[in-house]
């Protein structure tokens, strides 16, 4: 098996540069370009770090194609955070590879005070579910807030972003369709 070019293909399946890659499993970009060809193997320890960065177990990883199935139920730890995470924010991918697919779900994880980085309009709709706490959905001009068992869905064509001005942690379940995260 040719790890460097089923490594090569899973990194531009979930549309990320060489460098992109890299800074998600904390390595260099010519590291990740001496594993793609073959030029050097990985420890199993950097390649779970490369994998988790692309979504994908090590089991998935090695098995071979025609035994491949699109799972169905994804467990707590195939979670991914995104590199857009920050002290207070977290954002985690909740599908491996949901880039391929109509929506992309992801958790968003504020402390109080916390936000998230204001994203300009983009094509498609986006739907929160409030799992936790309170928060305050910037949609343009206005701000709408949205406690725990509430839900918000709109047109992502303006400017958007999640602020928790609670006191408590707040969690929601965002979807975006096409995926834009």
């Amino acid at each position: 098996m040719k790890i460097g070019e089923r490594l090569r293909r899973l990194r531009l399946q979930a549309g990320l540069t060489q460098e992109d890659l890299a800074n998600r499993a904390d390595l260099t970009k010519g590291f990740i370009s001496q594993l793609e060809n073959d030029a050097t193997s990985p420890s199993i320890a950097t390649l779970e770090d490369i994998l988790n960065a692309l979504g994908v177990t090590l089991g998935e990883f090695f098995r071979e194609d025609g035994d491949r199935e699109d799972p169905v139920v994804f467990r707590r730890e195939e979670r991914v955070p995104s590199g857009e995470s920050e002290p207070g924010f977290l954002l985690s991918f909740l599908i491996p590879r949901a880039h391929r697919h109509l929506m992309e779900p992801v958790l968003v994880e504020l402390d109080p005070g916390a936000s998230t980085e204001p994203i300009g309009g983009h094509e498609g709709e986006e739907f929160g579910f409030v799992l936790a706490g309170q928060v305050d959905l910037h949609l343009g001009d206005r701000v709408h807030r949205a406690r725990k068992g509430d839900c918000f869905y709109y047109p992502a064509d303006r400017r958007h972003w999640l602020k928790n001005s609670g006191k408590r942690p707040v969690t929601v379940l965002w979807v975006a369709s096409p995926p834009s995260f």
